[in-house]
């Protein structure tokens, strides 16, 4: 067998490079970045290269696991979807499809099946028992553009390529590579924004690498961000710095936003925030006197008490200086696979609270119930008790708070389901475990990412190698699942899911008069779909309905300048379809049609934040995650090549605090805080600032009963066991996983 060469869209971060493999006797030995692909241009970061090893890890599942007489045992796939059937089947037949749980894990938005069929699986269920990754990192930024602009996942992202100056909160794209905004090479575009005269403006209380590239970087108490963005707010009021540019007439709440701000002069918060006044002021007059700025806030302004107010405000910021919507400023996508636009008219708007968890009453957000929640949903007894779950993608017992007790409350769960190739901390209590293909045998598009891109684009992989005899792929894995929850057996036909789904998108479609196929008759239309499988055809039906397709035109053959799948193919390093436009008000499904400044949710929630100023620190120690170049939570711990060197799991420590403290480098501390305590190494630098110490997130891989070979061996601890899951941004349910106070001293 030759060698030849493939090429795949990187699955492991939100980067979404363009990669060439080498494939030699049907394994992919190499990759390296695709220099012709239209959005990365041959851009390329460790994990990207690792590709072969995570591919080809020894320990990734290739056979389904049952559980008989209390041990996993493997499977064939007919014997695991019977399993399936039987187990969850009995739950719904007792409790109905609510008592089972579903939570859906970060891989699940870099997959095509993640991307197509979990909304299927849980329509099938029945079930409001939903929790996902969103409310322990995203989730206050899509409750706060929902009520910005009408719909949670209307998120602008900053025009990288144009903007004159970039503030960055609580993020490391550096490092972390981008996440709610696609940018590959994020390192070259901060050095190009610097190399055209543009400034760069980081703030975070850690020296992280993007803060060193900075032009300035302001160093806060853990926390207290929108404390200072209200500031900043406050300044763009008194000193008549506030222009909406071309959004005139297009916004609402101006006026109580500006009352809101008073209280929180610079003078008013500079204590608070351990930030001179006169910092904040120039930063303020510096964002209104650019030719065009964006505010861009990742998770260290999300996982904070005040996450839903930080991300509010940084739009608020974003609209008072006039770079909403506009090219240099924030922008908002439009994804290939996005609905054709439609004609601008007010929306439903957006809310939250349409129902509660049963236990503590939480507020679900986005059909959302917190992360933190889901152990006391299945320990508790009474009616709508969790009786089974099922896990796709996903490892919450090092994710969430409190692994140690959702922990517990797994191994006593009536059935588990675990969707994963791997063995891990939490698909060990399944009693089935189904494993997806690895990459190299995965198609890729990303339905996801295009919605956060910083040039709009399209481009798709089939998969490089076909999959071994007999195995399914993920979206036939998926699928299945579906017709099982419909009770359908473990043997039916699972094409049927995507034909139904095609059936059901078209129907509605052709009712809707402002659609591009109003009236057309939908059995014409399905038979020009094209593809090899049920996924291609719903992609292909997805761009032909979205803003660049022929929407069934004249071109069936996909050789014209419209997008088709066929098109798509014929571009394998992808097509460009470039920079952002503005798509204010198109994009708006506010209840007024316009952008609304001054949500009732948020504004009264601002006392809260006007309490907390009065809160200084006092000597005590606050904790912040940290992100590693080579890591993605806790995915790649078991690749060799990504661990070691700087990816290690480390208490950074001040020098002074260090030497209060009596810790040593490399010593050993015992940390303590709401849910627990760790012991970890020492790294003393004066990277964190006073008074903040610094663990990161996705370790922890000590468990029995786990296949993590590598990971293993050097295990870590888990961060979030220092947390029992009390601690929540009350607008989003989101896990308050950075700014938290702990104790530490000498193990």
């Amino acid at each position: 067998m030759s060698t030849r060469t493939a090429l795949r869209i990187c699955p492991l971060c939100e980067a979404t490079c363009g990669l060439t493999l080498t494939i030699d006797e049907g394994r992919v030995t190499h990759a390296r970045g695709d220099r012709d692909d239209v959005f990365s241009a041959g851009f390329i970061c460790p994990k990207g290269a690792s590709f072969p090893a995570l591919d080809t890890d020894p320990d990734r599942l290739s056979r389904p696991l049952v559980r008989r007489d209390g041990r996993l045992v493997e499977a064939s796939w007919a014997e695991a979807y019977e399993a399936v059937a039987a187990g969850l089947g009995r739950v719904i037949r007792e409790h109905g499809g609510e008592s089972v749980a579903v939570y859906l894990g970060n891989p699940n938005v870099h997959t095509v099946a993640g991307g197509l069929y979990p909304p299927l699986i849980i329509r099938a269920l029945g079930t409001r028992q939903i929790y996902a990754a969103s409310t322990l990192d995203q989730m206050p930024k899509q409750v706060a553009c929902g009520f910005l602009f009408g719909h949670a996942f209307a998120i602008p992202v900053p025009d990288l390529d144009r903007t004159d100056h970039l503030v960055i909160i609580g993020a490391n794209p550096l490092v972390s590579n981008g996440s709610l905004v696609t940018a590959a090479d994020f390192p070259g575009k901060l050095k190009a924004l610097r190399g055209r005269g543009g400034r760069l403006t980081v703030i975070d209380p850690t020296r992280t690498r993007t803060a060193e590239l900075a032009d300035q970087h302001i160093r806060p108490r853990p926390g207290t961000d929108a404390a200072l963005l209200f500031a900043m707010v406050n300044v763009l009021f008194s000193e008549g710095l506030t222009d909406l540019g071309g959004l005139q007439g297009q916004v609402t709440g101006v006026e109580e936003v500006r009352a809101l701000a008073e209280p929180f002069s610079p003078e008013a918060v500079a204590a608070h925030c351990d930030v001179p006044a006169e910092d904040i002021r120039s930063l303020a007059r510096a964002l209104a006197a650019a030719p065009s700025a964006a505010v861009y806030g990742r998770i260290g302004s999300t996982t904070v008490e005040f996450g839903t107010l930080c991300s509010w405000l940084i739009d608020v910021i974003n609209t008072l200086t006039g770079n909403l919507d506009r090219p240099g400023g924030v922008m908002f996508p439009l994804s290939p696979t996005g609905r054709a636009p439609r004609p601008p008219k007010p929306g439903r708007g957006f809310t939250t609270g349409r129902w509660r968890s049963r236990v503590s009453g939480h507020p679900e957000t986005v059909s959302e119930l917190p992360a933190a929640a889901l152990a006391e949903e299945i320990e508790t007894p009474g009616e709508g008790q969790v009786r089974a779950f099922l896990a796709i993608a996903g490892n919450p017992v090092l994710s969430a708070p409190d692994g140690e007790r959702l922990d517990r409350a797994l191994a006593q769960v009536g059935f588990m389901v675990s969707v994963d190739p791997y063995l891990n901390e939490t698909s060990r209590h399944a009693h089935v475990v189904l494993p997806p293909p690895p990459p190299s045998q995965s198609a890729h598009f990303d339905f996801a990412f295009t919605n956060f891109s910083v040039r709009d684009n399209a481009r798709y992989s089939p998969p490089p190698l076909p999959l071994a005899d007999g195995r399914p792929d993920e979206a036939e894995i998926l699928a299945t699942l579906v017709m099982i929850m419909y009770g359908a057996g473990p043997d039916a036909d699972a094409s049927v899911v995507d034909e139904q789904a095609i059936a059901a998108t078209l129907a509605k479609e052709t009712a809707d008069p402002h659609s591009p196929v109003a009236g057309r008759d939908p059995a014409e239309l399905t038979a020009r779909l094209t593809g090899r499988t049920g996924y291609e055809r719903r992609l292909d039906l997805m761009l032909r309905l979205g803003p660049y397709g022929d929407a069934f035109g004249t071109d069936p053959s996909g050789s014209g300048p419209a997008l088709t799948l066929e098109r798509l193919l014929a571009h394998p390093h992808g097509i460009d379809l470039g920079p952002l436009k503005p798509r204010i008000p198109e994009v708006l499904r506010t209840a007024s049609g316009k952008v609304e400044l001054a949500p009732a949710t948020l504004v009264a929630d601002v006392p809260r934040l006007r309490r907390s100023l009065s809160d200084h620190s006092d000597g005590g120690l606050v904790l912040v995650g940290r992100r590693h170049l080579r890591s993605n939570n806790s995915w790649m711990h078991n690749v060799p090549a990504l661990t070691g060197g700087t990816n290690r799991c480390t208490l950074q420590v001040h020098p002074e605090d260090a030497a209060r403290l009596g810790l040593t480098d490399g010593g050993p501390a015992r940390v303590k805080g709401d849910g627990g305590e760790v012991q970890v190494p020492v790294e003393i630098t004066d990277a964190v600032r006073p008074g903040v110490v610094s663990l990161p997130h996705g370790w922890g891989h000590h468990r029995d009963g786990t296949r993590l070979a590598h990971a293993s061996r050097e295990p870590g601890v888990n961060v979030n066991q220092l947390l029992d899951g009390s601690r929540l941004d009350p607008l989003s349910g989101t896990a308050v996983l950075n700014g938290f106070p702990v104790l530490v001293a000498p193990a």
